[in-house]
């Protein structure tokens, strides 16, 4: 590899010959000087020599002595410089990637991914969600959570027929898979508490700002619960995880971007759905978009949160598999966190017992047949347990003020969108 130092680390060498290496970010000729701005993982740095330039996005390696310079990124930059192209763009980019802000619309972001997200302010929210990611397996890792990974082709459409991509599986028919919920619980069997970070795919012809066809779902689930609240507090402290993570290892792209970060309550405020209806006016049997507003701004109004769990959501409006409340018929243990103005996580206590699936099924008039293999580890005696899905896109989007969910993936997949 070539030994270099980067541009974050100037300052360590004043005085000192070192080499950096990286794309070139910006060129400037004056009538006796040049500069060249040198971008790479870290940053930027400043050089300054003599004679002909690179091509802006041109690979170069480059040589010089690092010395003070007031009007250099850091404070320091490279003189007499020895500057080497490792490899030259055979085109410009569709938009000159030095600007502060992005002159092009989304459309042309997103045609030219690979290029475009190089630009410093697109390149952050990804940042802001790579250390997001870290600070929920940090956090459940130190919970006595085991990460696993598990099937993304499935056999059997069974959550939700209507909303699955079928694929032809050497001759079979298969599917997509929506979510890794039966596994999670199977694997609730084996060591308790198990979390994933992985693509979920959803064939739901939505064409919102706030809808994928396929994104990143943060999931966890755990034994020996005693109901849904435990969840919620796995929730709380896995958010505030990911918040912590960000502080530390996404700082530069958080002041970039000029994220205003959330506090975390100790305990987050919660309200049961009915009182949810109440408040809002609107007694449907599902939260509206304008009710997860509106209670969000309750929230933040009457306790000063940005957060709130919404718990009992109606039996009608939850899967088969969640647990009802005990104590209010046609309710449930189920939650939902919104996050300004937005259901970001969903979760509850599910049934533990295998009767109480077989019956859940009868009721709603599924045949048990496509269940057989998830119902195979209620078979053999499961805890009571529970869970939560938070989707890592929408996550990103309300933290940084995304006004499309596209903006907070590399390469989205939505209802037009398979290349790049």
């Amino acid at each position: 590899m070539i030994s270099r130092v980067m541009s974050a680390e100037l300052a360590e060498h004043a005085g000192q010959r070192v080499t950096i290496a990286g794309w070139v970010h910006r060129r400037r000729r004056l009538k006796s000087v040049s500069f060249l701005v040198v971008r790479d993982r870290a940053g930027l740095a400043q050089i300054v020599g003599a004679g002909d330039l690179p091509v802006e996005e041109s690979v170069v390696e480059v040589t010089g002595t690092v010395t003070a310079g007031s009007q250099a990124p850091g404070g320091f930059e490279l003189v007499a410089p020895e500057i080497e192209v490792l490899a030259e763009p055979v085109a410009a980019p569709p938009f000159d990637l030095y600007r502060p802000v992005v002159p092009a619309a989304l459309p042309t972001i997103l045609d030219h991914a690979p290029v475009a997200l190089r630009h410093p302010r697109l390149k952050a929210p990804l940042e802001i969600s790579a250390a997001s990611v870290a600070g929920f397996r940090e956090t459940l890792d130190g919970l006595g959570f085991t990460e696993i990974h598990t099937p993304k082709i499935v056999a059997s459409a069974t959550e939700s027929g209507a909303n699955v991509f079928g694929i032809d599986y050497f001759g079979r028919p298969a599917y997509l898979a929506q979510s890794p919920q039966f596994y999670k619980q199977a694997m609730v069997g084996v060591f308790e508490r198990v979390y994933e970070v992985g693509p979920v795919f959803r064939a739901e012809p939505h064409d919102t700002v706030r809808h994928l066809a396929q994104y990143t779902s943060l999931d966890a689930e755990l034994g020996f619960v005693r109901d849904h609240r435990d969840v919620m507090t796995i929730v709380r402290a896995a958010v505030a995880g990911m918040l912590e993570s960000v502080r530390r290892h996404a700082a530069s792209a958080v002041d970039l971007l000029d994220v205003a970060l959330p506090e975390v309550p100790a305990e987050i405020p919660a309200i049961h759905f009915t009182e949810a209806q109440r408040l809002t006016g609107e007694f449907e049997p599902d939260l509206s978009p304008a009710q997860e507003r509106l209670l969000s701004e309750w929230a933040l109004r009457e306790h000063g949160s940005e957060f709130l769990f919404v718990t009992g959501y109606p039996m009608s409006k939850r899967p088969f598999y969640t647990h009802p409340d005990p104590g209010r018929p046609g309710y449930t243990n189920g939650f939902d966190l919104l996050f300004r103005g937005l259901e970001l996580v969903t979760g509850g206590q599910r049934l533990h017992r295998y009767e109480d699936y077989t019956k859940a099924l009868a009721e709603r008039g599924e045949d048990p047949e496509p269940y057989e293999g998830y119902l195979q580890a209620f078979r053999y005696g499961m805890p009571p347990h529970g869970g939560f899905a938070l989707g890592l896109e929408r996550w990103t989007a309300r933290l940084t003020g995304a006004a499309n969910i596209r903006q907070t993936t590399a390469f989205p997949r939505d209802l037009h969108r398979l290349t790049p």
